[in-house]
């Protein structure tokens, strides 16, 4: 099981170029709570699971336009792996390194 809890400094490879952010981790057993925070604003974590290295959760994005974004990560000691879900704008990749 990988440890996840922490703060990862994050890029997701968006329509509108890179976007950098600072994704916050509190696990609680095979839960998670957090926040994902950049330039346009910070996004809450809902209805985080973890499975093994594998974490799943949605956020609701308000800027550029409201929808809801379906997230899944995979976590390898300090790397994370995402893919992000934009319903019909497709799916963005999403990589992230811990921060010490």
């Amino acid at each position: 099981m990988a440890e996840v809890e922490g703060e990862w400094d994050c890029i997701t490879k968006s329509p509108l170029g890179e976007q950098k952010s600072v994704f916050t981790i509190k696990r609680d057993g095979d839960t998670f709570t957090g926040t994902n925070a950049g330039p346009t604003g910070t996004l809450d974590v809902i209805d985080g699971k973890i499975d093994g290295d594998t974490l799943t959760w949605k956020m609701e994005m308000k800027v550029p336009m409201p929808m809801t974004l379906d997230c899944k990560a995979t976590v390898e000691g300090d790397t994370l792996n995402a893919q992000v879900g934009a319903g019909a704008f497709g799916t963005f990749p999403m990589t992230g390194t811990r921060r010490q």
